[in-house]
């Protein structure tokens, strides 16, 4: 049976509230997450509490989480050198995930870095994170089209794919960012990106409007990609996307489409059915 990982972002979904989510209800929400068999959880950040406020508690939620029954992994996301140094302190997590754009203006809104202030931003993390014996997840942030006006083709991105992997990077998760994909870009690059770097596990993280999730889990699963991001309920999703309805991949509708396709999520259903309970407690009374 086929295999895929699915990688679950509550930090992704909550990132962007306004109203503050108390850290008990956090730690909470995670916990049932962390029951679920999710290969990976994107669960906090370290990152300056100006730019997401409502993520500087990740440290405090770390240390109240019970990670005795679970063989789920830890992402934290970082966005700079002392962010990363600061991850790399807990060795809870296993993972740090770094937000890389092809997009000029992108990389400034996101972590107010140039593109060649980025890369050697991205450099230094990966030599924290082999002394601290963690793994790096480099997001290609605008990784399927770019709406602010920049460069962008497949041929792009596959030349940054090339400089990537020459840096080291072992895992790189193609981003939608800004719901741009389309099925059939999605296809392109996985299918000539998967084969040519088989040194890098390649992940999709596909924003999408309601009706167009289908679409896009398939076109990336039959490519060849074997890892996922979702949220529960398509929570959370790029702040600056330009249409309300543009969120994260819902987690429900890939565990449907990938049960259809007889593929093996490795997720215990009586448990998710309670997370997916707990997702609409929180994010009905925080929004």
């Amino acid at each position: 049976m086929q295999k895929v990982k699915i990688i679950e972002c509550p930090r992704d979904a909550m990132q962007g509230i306004k109203d503050w989510i108390p850290t008990e209800k956090k730690v909470q929400y995670l916990q049932s997450l962390l029951r679920c068999g999710f290969d990976t959880i994107d669960f906090g950040s370290f990152v300056s509490p100006k730019a997401i406020p409502q993520m500087v508690d990740t440290a405090e939620v770390l240390a109240q989480l019970d990670l005795s029954k679970t063989d789920s992994k830890l992402l934290g996301i970082v966005a700079n050198v002392r962010g990363a140094e600061s991850a790399s302190l807990h060795p809870e997590i296993q993972y740090l995930g770094y937000p890389f754009s092809i997009s000029e203006n992108f990389q400034m809104r996101n972590t107010h870095k140039t593109i060649a202030q980025s890369i050697e931003t991205l450099s230094e993390i990966l030599n924290i994170a082999d002394r601290s014996n963690k793994e790096v997840v480099t997001y290609l942030s605008m990784g399927f089209g770019n709406p602010y006006g920049d460069p962008w083709n497949v041929e792009i991105v596959g030349e940054w794919a090339e400089k990537l992997a020459a840096m080291g990077v072992t895992i790189l998760s193609l981003s939608d960012t800004v719901g741009t994909s389309d099925p059939e870009t999605i296809d392109y690059l996985f299918k000539n990106l998967i084969p040519k770097y088989p040194n890098i596990e390649f992940g999709a993280h596909l924003h999408t409007t309601p009706t167009a999730w289908h679409e896009k889990v398939d076109a990336a699963y039959k490519a060849g990609c074997r890892r996922f991001d979702g949220a529960i309920q398509g929570f959370g999703g790029c702040p600056m996307a330009k249409d309300e309805l543009t969120g994260n991949m819902p987690t429900e509708k890939m565990l449907s489409y990938f049960t259809a396709e007889k593929v093996d999520c490795n997720i215990n259903p009586m448990s998710f059915e309670s997370s997916h309970n707990e997702a609409t407690k929180i994010f009905t009374k925080y929004h």
